[in-house]
Protein backbone atom coordinates (compact mmCIF):
# COMPACT_ATOMS: atom_id res chain seq x y z
CA UNK A 1 0.00 0.00 0.00
CA UNK A 2 3.14 2.42 0.57
CA UNK A 3 4.21 2.25 -3.06
CA UNK A 4 0.82 3.07 -3.96
CA UNK A 5 0.32 5.96 -1.78
CA UNK A 6 3.76 7.18 -2.69
CA UNK A 7 2.32 7.20 -6.53
CA UNK A 8 -0.97 9.12 -5.18
CA UNK A 9 0.88 11.50 -3.91
CA UNK A 10 3.58 12.18 -6.48
CA UNK A 11 0.49 12.11 -9.30
CA UNK A 12 -1.10 14.92 -6.87
CA UNK A 13 1.50 17.50 -6.22
CA UNK A 14 2.14 17.08 -10.04
CA UNK A 15 -1.46 17.79 -10.78
CA UNK A 16 -1.55 20.77 -8.72
CA UNK A 17 0.87 22.60 -10.84
CA UNK A 18 -1.22 23.24 -13.75
CA UNK A 19 -2.85 26.37 -12.22
CA UNK A 20 -2.68 28.25 -15.23
CA UNK A 21 -5.12 25.43 -17.07
CA UNK A 22 -7.27 24.96 -14.12
CA UNK A 23 -8.41 28.75 -13.94
CA UNK A 24 -9.21 28.82 -18.43
CA UNK A 25 -11.48 25.39 -17.02
CA UNK A 26 -13.22 27.53 -14.39
CA UNK A 27 -14.08 30.05 -16.64
CA UNK A 28 -14.78 27.17 -19.41
CA UNK A 29 -17.25 25.80 -16.24
CA UNK A 30 -19.02 28.65 -15.59
CA UNK A 31 -20.24 29.37 -19.05
CA UNK A 32 -21.81 25.56 -19.40
CA UNK A 33 -23.44 25.98 -15.48
CA UNK A 34 -25.03 29.33 -16.83
CA UNK A 35 -25.91 27.86 -20.39
CA UNK A 36 -27.29 24.68 -18.79
CA UNK A 37 -29.40 26.37 -16.35
CA UNK A 38 -30.58 29.11 -18.61
CA UNK A 39 -32.06 26.13 -20.53
CA UNK A 40 -33.73 24.63 -17.79
CA UNK A 41 -35.35 27.73 -16.57
CA UNK A 42 -36.88 28.23 -19.89
CA UNK A 43 -38.03 24.37 -19.35
CA UNK A 44 -39.48 24.65 -16.02
CA UNK A 45 -41.23 28.30 -17.05
CA UNK A 46 -43.25 26.44 -19.81
CA UNK A 47 -43.79 23.26 -18.04
CA UNK A 48 -47.19 22.20 -17.09
CA UNK A 49 -47.05 19.55 -14.68
CA UNK A 50 -44.78 19.74 -11.93
CA UNK A 51 -40.98 18.27 -12.25
CA UNK A 52 -39.93 15.85 -10.35
CA UNK A 53 -37.05 17.43 -9.08
CA UNK A 54 -37.28 21.77 -8.31
CA UNK A 55 -35.24 24.27 -10.10
CA UNK A 56 -34.13 24.79 -6.80
CA UNK A 57 -32.47 21.84 -6.31
CA UNK A 58 -31.45 21.35 -10.59
CA UNK A 59 -29.27 24.22 -10.08
CA UNK A 60 -27.38 23.53 -7.05
CA UNK A 61 -27.18 20.41 -9.27
CA UNK A 62 -25.82 21.91 -11.90
CA UNK A 63 -23.44 23.78 -10.30
CA UNK A 64 -21.53 20.57 -8.32
CA UNK A 65 -21.68 18.93 -11.70
CA UNK A 66 -19.45 21.68 -12.99
CA UNK A 67 -17.12 22.05 -9.43
CA UNK A 68 -16.80 18.24 -9.63
CA UNK A 69 -15.95 17.70 -13.61
CA UNK A 70 -13.16 16.54 -12.94
CA UNK A 71 -14.49 13.46 -10.86
CA UNK A 72 -17.21 12.48 -13.41
CA UNK A 73 -15.87 12.60 -16.81
CA UNK A 74 -15.58 9.37 -18.45
CA UNK A 75 -13.73 11.03 -21.34
CA UNK A 76 -10.65 12.47 -18.61
CA UNK A 77 -7.85 10.30 -19.73
CA UNK A 78 -4.27 9.93 -19.87
CA UNK A 79 -2.32 9.23 -22.60
CA UNK A 80 0.66 8.25 -20.97
CA UNK A 81 -0.51 4.95 -20.06
CA UNK A 82 -1.81 4.75 -24.16
CA UNK A 83 1.10 5.22 -25.24
CA UNK A 84 3.10 2.90 -22.51
CA UNK A 85 0.29 0.01 -23.99
CA UNK A 86 0.60 1.14 -27.82
CA UNK A 87 4.35 1.21 -28.12
CA UNK A 88 4.95 -1.83 -25.59
CA UNK A 89 6.59 0.26 -22.88
CA UNK A 90 4.32 -2.21 -20.90
CA UNK A 91 7.14 -4.39 -20.49
CA UNK A 92 9.18 -2.11 -18.07
CA UNK A 93 5.58 -1.38 -16.10
CA UNK A 94 5.42 -5.38 -15.15
CA UNK A 95 9.05 -4.88 -13.56
CA UNK A 96 7.91 -2.88 -11.43
CA UNK A 97 7.24 -4.67 -7.65
CA UNK A 98 3.50 -3.37 -7.29
CA UNK A 99 0.80 -4.96 -9.27
CA UNK A 100 -0.09 -2.84 -12.08
CA UNK A 101 -3.58 -2.33 -11.45
CA UNK A 102 -3.37 -0.49 -8.07
CA UNK A 103 -0.68 1.57 -9.81
CA UNK A 104 -2.54 3.06 -12.31
CA UNK A 105 -5.42 2.87 -10.35
CA UNK A 106 -3.65 5.18 -7.86
CA UNK A 107 -2.15 7.16 -10.76
CA UNK A 108 -5.70 8.08 -12.11
CA UNK A 109 -7.09 8.74 -9.05
CA UNK A 110 -4.49 11.35 -8.08
CA UNK A 111 -5.04 12.97 -11.24
CA UNK A 112 -8.74 13.29 -11.17
CA UNK A 113 -8.21 14.62 -7.51
CA UNK A 114 -5.86 17.40 -8.37
CA UNK A 115 -7.46 18.64 -11.22
CA UNK A 116 -10.96 19.09 -9.44
CA UNK A 117 -9.42 20.98 -6.29
CA UNK A 118 -7.63 23.32 -8.78
CA UNK A 119 -11.22 23.73 -9.92
CA UNK A 120 -13.91 23.80 -7.65
CA UNK A 121 -13.33 25.76 -4.74
CA UNK A 122 -13.19 29.35 -7.15
CA UNK A 123 -16.57 27.66 -8.14
CA UNK A 124 -18.22 26.75 -5.18
CA UNK A 125 -17.16 29.80 -3.26
CA UNK A 126 -18.65 32.23 -6.68
CA UNK A 127 -21.96 30.41 -7.42
CA UNK A 128 -22.89 31.06 -3.58
CA UNK A 129 -22.96 34.73 -3.68
CA UNK A 130 -24.88 34.72 -7.57
CA UNK A 131 -28.46 36.26 -7.62
CA UNK A 132 -31.39 33.83 -8.15
CA UNK A 133 -32.17 31.92 -9.64
CA UNK A 134 -28.88 31.08 -10.39
CA UNK A 135 -27.37 30.82 -6.77
CA UNK A 136 -26.34 27.59 -5.38
CA UNK A 137 -27.44 26.55 -1.94
CA UNK A 138 -26.77 25.03 1.25
CA UNK A 139 -27.62 21.21 1.91
CA UNK A 140 -30.09 20.77 3.81
CA UNK A 141 -28.94 19.73 6.98
CA UNK A 142 -25.07 18.73 7.75
CA UNK A 143 -26.00 14.96 7.89
CA UNK A 144 -26.96 15.58 4.33
CA UNK A 145 -23.58 17.14 3.30
CA UNK A 146 -21.44 13.75 5.35
CA UNK A 147 -23.74 11.70 3.06
CA UNK A 148 -23.12 13.76 -0.07
CA UNK A 149 -19.20 13.53 1.10
CA UNK A 150 -19.11 9.93 1.36
CA UNK A 151 -21.61 9.80 -2.22
CA UNK A 152 -18.95 12.11 -3.73
CA UNK A 153 -15.84 9.67 -2.44
CA UNK A 154 -17.02 6.82 -3.54
CA UNK A 155 -18.80 7.68 -6.32
CA UNK A 156 -14.93 9.18 -7.58
CA UNK A 157 -13.11 5.45 -6.91
CA UNK A 158 -16.17 3.92 -8.85
CA UNK A 159 -15.26 6.36 -11.90
CA UNK A 160 -12.04 5.60 -11.70
CA UNK A 161 -12.97 1.69 -11.38
CA UNK A 162 -15.09 1.75 -14.79
CA UNK A 163 -12.64 4.13 -16.15
CA UNK A 164 -9.52 1.35 -16.23
CA UNK A 165 -11.71 -1.19 -18.37
CA UNK A 166 -10.74 1.84 -20.99
CA UNK A 167 -7.16 1.00 -20.41
CA UNK A 168 -8.07 -2.46 -20.44
CA UNK A 169 -9.66 -2.31 -23.52
CA UNK A 170 -6.55 -0.77 -25.80
CA UNK A 171 -4.76 -4.16 -25.02
CA UNK A 172 -7.11 -5.86 -27.46
CA UNK A 173 -7.66 -3.20 -29.86
CA UNK A 174 -4.26 -1.26 -29.91
CA UNK A 175 -6.57 2.28 -30.29
CA UNK A 176 -7.94 3.87 -27.48
CA UNK A 177 -10.75 6.00 -30.24
CA UNK A 178 -13.08 3.42 -29.70
CA UNK A 179 -13.19 2.61 -26.37
CA UNK A 180 -13.57 6.43 -25.18
CA UNK A 181 -16.20 7.34 -27.56
CA UNK A 182 -18.01 4.18 -26.32
CA UNK A 183 -17.74 5.05 -22.62
CA UNK A 184 -17.65 8.72 -22.97
CA UNK A 185 -21.16 9.23 -24.99
CA UNK A 186 -23.33 6.38 -23.05
CA UNK A 187 -21.49 6.49 -20.02
CA UNK A 188 -22.07 10.36 -18.70
CA UNK A 189 -25.83 10.14 -20.69
CA UNK A 190 -26.29 7.57 -18.28
CA UNK A 191 -24.82 9.35 -15.62
CA UNK A 192 -26.92 11.81 -15.77
CA UNK A 193 -24.52 14.41 -16.97
CA UNK A 194 -26.74 15.43 -20.11
CA UNK A 195 -29.87 15.34 -18.92
CA UNK A 196 -30.42 14.76 -14.66
CA UNK A 197 -32.02 11.53 -14.12
CA UNK A 198 -35.46 12.32 -12.50
CA UNK A 199 -36.23 14.40 -16.12
CA UNK A 200 -35.98 11.42 -17.82
CA UNK A 201 -38.71 9.18 -19.23
CA UNK A 202 -39.87 6.09 -16.41
CA UNK A 203 -38.46 3.73 -18.80
CA UNK A 204 -35.01 4.85 -19.27
CA UNK A 205 -34.74 5.94 -14.86
CA UNK A 206 -35.46 1.61 -15.44
CA UNK A 207 -32.60 1.14 -17.27
CA UNK A 208 -30.19 3.89 -15.88
CA UNK A 209 -31.10 2.46 -12.49
CA UNK A 210 -29.54 -0.92 -13.33
CA UNK A 211 -26.31 0.31 -13.83
CA UNK A 212 -23.48 1.84 -11.80
CA UNK A 213 -22.85 5.59 -14.03
CA UNK A 214 -25.62 7.03 -11.99
CA UNK A 215 -24.11 6.79 -8.91
CA UNK A 216 -20.47 8.48 -9.83
CA UNK A 217 -22.66 12.08 -10.44
CA UNK A 218 -26.81 11.89 -10.15
CA UNK A 219 -26.61 10.04 -7.18
CA UNK A 220 -24.28 12.36 -5.10
CA UNK A 221 -25.21 15.29 -6.34
CA UNK A 222 -29.07 14.91 -5.67
CA UNK A 223 -27.90 14.13 -2.22
CA UNK A 224 -26.77 17.01 -1.63
CA UNK A 225 -29.23 19.10 -3.08
CA UNK A 226 -31.83 17.13 -0.50
CA UNK A 227 -34.03 15.29 -3.94
CA UNK A 228 -32.88 12.05 -2.08
CA UNK A 229 -33.70 11.70 1.33
CA UNK A 230 -31.01 10.64 3.84
CA UNK A 231 -32.26 7.50 4.49
CA UNK A 232 -32.65 6.58 0.80
CA UNK A 233 -28.59 7.89 0.30
CA UNK A 234 -27.36 4.92 2.79
CA UNK A 235 -28.81 2.60 0.59
CA UNK A 236 -27.22 4.15 -2.41
CA UNK A 237 -23.79 4.27 -0.86
CA UNK A 238 -24.02 0.27 -0.05
CA UNK A 239 -24.61 0.06 -3.60
CA UNK A 240 -21.79 1.91 -4.47
CA UNK A 241 -19.59 -0.42 -2.43
CA UNK A 242 -21.39 -3.32 -3.49
CA UNK A 243 -20.54 -2.30 -7.19
CA UNK A 244 -16.94 -0.67 -6.29
CA UNK A 245 -15.67 -4.24 -5.12
CA UNK A 246 -17.50 -5.96 -8.15
CA UNK A 247 -15.94 -3.37 -10.45
CA UNK A 248 -12.32 -3.96 -9.05
CA UNK A 249 -12.22 -7.94 -8.56
CA UNK A 250 -13.21 -7.99 -12.26
CA UNK A 251 -10.90 -4.94 -13.79
CA UNK A 252 -7.98 -7.35 -12.14
CA UNK A 253 -9.12 -10.11 -13.88
CA UNK A 254 -9.47 -8.70 -16.94
CA UNK A 255 -6.27 -7.08 -16.61
CA UNK A 256 -4.36 -9.87 -15.50
CA UNK A 257 -5.89 -12.13 -17.92
CA UNK A 258 -4.96 -9.32 -21.17
CA UNK A 259 -1.42 -9.76 -19.39
CA UNK A 260 -1.07 -12.73 -19.69
CA UNK A 261 -1.20 -12.87 -23.75
CA UNK A 262 0.41 -9.70 -24.46
CA UNK A 263 3.14 -9.68 -26.94
CA UNK A 264 6.15 -6.99 -26.66
CA UNK A 265 7.89 -6.79 -30.18
CA UNK A 266 11.33 -4.83 -30.18
CA UNK A 267 15.10 -4.82 -29.61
Amino acid sequence: MRAYYSVFKLRLLIGMQYRAAAFAGVATQFFWGFMYIMIFEAFYKHAIHNQPISLKQLVTYMWLQQSFLAFIMLWFRDNEIFNTIISGNIAYELCRPTGLYGFWFSKLLAQRLSSAMLRCIPILIITFFLPEPYKMTLPPSFTTFLLFLAALIFGLFLLVAISMFIYISVFKTMSPVGSLLLFSVLGEFLAGSVIPVPLMPSWMQDIVYMLPFRLTADFPFRVYSGNIHEGEAVKGIIVQLVWLLGLVLIGRFALNKSLRKVVVQGG
